[in-house]
C-alpha cells in the first residue's frame, strides 16, 4: 500500500475525477433528454430552432441588446444555451400572436416564461436597473 502524502495525492484526485465525470455526465444527459423527440415528432430543441428561424428577421438591433444585457447574469458557459432557450420562447410568443415585430414587451415575456423562477430574481433587478414597469409582468411571476 502507498503510504504519504502521494497516496492523498491519489485519493484526491480519484474522488476528484469521479466528481468531474458526475457533473459532465449530468449535464450530457439534459442535452440529451432535450433532444429527444416529443409525441409531435420534434424535440424541444427542435422546436427552439425552428421559432429562431421563423422569426429571426422580426428581430432589431435593440431587442438583441436587451437580450444580451437581460443574459448577462448568465455564466457564461451557459450564455449561449440560455439565450437560444430564451430567443425560442419570445419566436414561440411572436409566432403565435403574428407579431410584425420582435418588441421588448414580448422579449420581457418571453424571457420570464423561459426561466426558472429562482432566476426571476435577477430578471427583476435586471428590469429595475433599466427602469422598466413591471407591473403588466407580474401575473407571469407567479
Amino acid at each position: 500500500m502507498l503510504e504519504g502524502w502521494f497516496s492523498w495525492f491519489i485519493l484526491i484526485w480519484v474522488v476528484a475525477l469521479i466528481g468531474f465525470f458526475a457533473i459532465g455526465g449530468f449535464f450530457m444527459f439534459r442535452k440529451f433528454l432535450k433532444r429527444l423527440p416529443k409525441e409531435d415528432g420534434k424535440s424541444d430543441m427542435d422546436w427552439e430552432e425552428y421559432y429562431v428561424g421563423q422569426t429571426r428577421h422580426l428581430w432589431t438591433e435593440r431587442q438583441k441588446e436587451l437580450l444580451e444585457d437581460l443574459v448577462s447574469p448568465v455564466p457564461e458557459l451557459f450564455r449561449d444555451v440560455a439565450r437560444q432557450k430564451i430567443a425560442g420562447k419570445i419566436g414561440e410568443l411572436a409566432v403565435q400572436e403574428k407579431a410584425s415585430a420582435i418588441t421588448e414587451d414580448l422579449v420581457i415575456r418571453g424571457y420570464i416564461i423561459a426561466t426558472p423562477k429562482r432566476d426571476h430574481k435577477f430578471l427583476r433587478k435586471k428590469l429595475h436597473e433599466r427602469q422598466v414597469n413591471m407591473t403588466p409582468y407580474e401575473k407571469l411571476f407567479s
